[in-house]
C-alpha cells in the first residue's frame, strides 16, 4: 500500500503547453483594457466622423482613428485598473480582474499602460496626422487616469459626473481627425454623452451599492437615497434629450434624426421616471439593471441616427433656408 502511494506521488504533474500559457497571458492583458468600455466609446466615434465629413470619410482615416482611440482608451483603462487594484480586490464584481488574481503583476500593468498611452499619442500624431486629435487624446487619458481615478472617485459622490468628461472625448477626437477643428456640433455631441453618463452609470452603482460601500467609494447611490438618485437621473436625462434636440438646428439634421431623438429620448426619460416611482413606493425590485442596459440602447439609437443623417436627402432637413 505504501509502495503504491509512493509510486503515485512520483507521477509528475501535467505541464501546461506554452501556447496555452501565452493565450491566458494575452487574455489577461486584454481584460485590463476593458474592451466593452472601449467598444462603447468607439460606437460614438464613427457617426461623429461621418457627420463631420458630411458623408463617409476615407476608410484609412476611420480605421486609423479607431485604432488610435482604442489605444488611448485601453491605456487609460489599464491605468485605472492599476490604481484601483485595492478597490477591485474588495468588490465581488471585480475580484476576478487580472491584477487581483495575479495573472498580471502591478509593475507589468503599469508598463503596459504607459506603452499603450505613448503608442496612442504617437499614432494620432503621425498616422492620423492630427495635432488637435493628439492633444484631445492625451487629455482624455489624463482625465480618466488622473482626474477621475486618482482625484475624484474616492472623494466625491459626483465622481462619475465630472470623471465622465473623459468618456465624452471620442466625439471631439473623431471630429478633429476629420476637420482639424472644433465647432458647436461636436460640443453638443459631447454634451449628449456628458448628460447621458450619470443615468447610465448610477443604475449599475445601485445594483452594486454594497460593493462600493465596502470599498469606501462614495458613489451617489451609496451616500444618497434612491429617491434623490432617481431625481438627479431624470434631470440629467432631460438635459441629455435637450442637447440632442439643439443639435437639429445647429447641425442641420433631418426629420429622421429628430424623430429618433424625440422617440428614444421620451422612452429613456420614461424609464428614469418609472425608477423614481418605484423608489417612491418603496419597492425592493427597482429593475435598475434594465435601465442600465436601456441606456446603452438609447445611445446606440441616437448615434445610429447621427450616422445615417448625412446620407439622407436634403428635402428631409428640418430647417431649410
Amino acid at each position: 500500500m505504501s509502495s503504491a502511494a509512493s509510486v503515485t506521488d512520483e507521477v509528475p504533474a501535467p505541464t501546461v503547453p506554452r501556447w496555452l500559457l501565452a493565450t491566458r497571458r494575452l487574455k489577461a492583458y486584454v481584460a485590463l483594457t476593458k474592451p466593452r468600455i472601449i467598444e462603447l466609446l468607439l460606437v460614438t466615434t464613427i457617426p461623429t466622423m461621418v457627420l463631420a465629413a458630411d458623408g463617409w470619410p476615407s476608410w484609412s482615416l476611420v480605421v486609423a482613428t479607431l485604432i488610435g482611440g482604442a489605444l488611448a482608451a485601453g491605456g487609460a483603462n489599464v491605468f485605472n485598473s492599476y490604481i484601483d487594484r485595492d478597490i477591485d480586490a474588495v468588490m465581488k464584481r471585480t475580484q476576478n480582474r487580472p491584477l487581483v488574481t495575479g495573472a498580471v503583476t502591478p509593475r507589468a500593468a503599469l508598463v503596459f499602460a504607459w506603452a499603450l498611452s505613448i503608442a496612442a499619442t504617437a499614432w494620432f500624431l503621425w498616422v492620423v496626422g492630427s495635432p488637435l486629435a493628439t492633444v484631445l487624446a492625451v487629455l482624455a487619458i489624463l482625465g480618466y487616469a488622473v482626474g477621475y481615478t486618482l482625484i475624484l472617485k474616492r472623494r466625491t459622490s459626483q465622481n462619475i459626473v465630472w470623471g465622465g468628461l473623459a468618456g465624452c472625448m471620442p466625439v471631439l477626437i473623431g471630429w478633429a481627425a476629420v476637420t482639424e477643428s472644433l465647432s458647436w456640433t461636436p460640443v453638443l455631441l459631447f454634451a449628449v454623452i456628458f448628460f447621458w453618463t450619470p443615468p447610465h452609470y448610477w443604475p449599475l452603482s445601485m445594483r452594486f451599492r454594497r460593493d462600493y460601500a465596502n470599498a469606501e467609494v462614495p458613489m451617489l447611490p451609496v451616500v444618497a437615497s434612491t429617491r434623490r438618485v432617481a431625481i438627479e437621473m431624470i434631470a440629467y436625462a432631460v438635459a441629455m434629450v435637450a442637447a440632442t434636440l439643439v443639435l437639429v438646428p445647429v447641425a442641420g439634421m433631418t426629420w429622421v434624426y429628430l424623430a429618433v431623438a424625440v422617440g428614444s429620448g421620451a422612452w429613456f426619460v420614461g424609464g428614469c421616471i418609472r425608477l423614481y416611482r418605484r423608489s417612491e413606493r418603496g419597492e425592493s425590485k427597482l429593475r435598475e439593471m434594465r435601465l442600465f442596459r436601456d441606456s446603452i440602447t438609447y445611445l446606440s439609437l441616437v448615434f445610429a441616427a447621427v450616422l445615417i443623417d448625412p446620407f439622407l436627402p436634403d428635402a428631409l432637413t428640418v430647417l431649410q433656408a
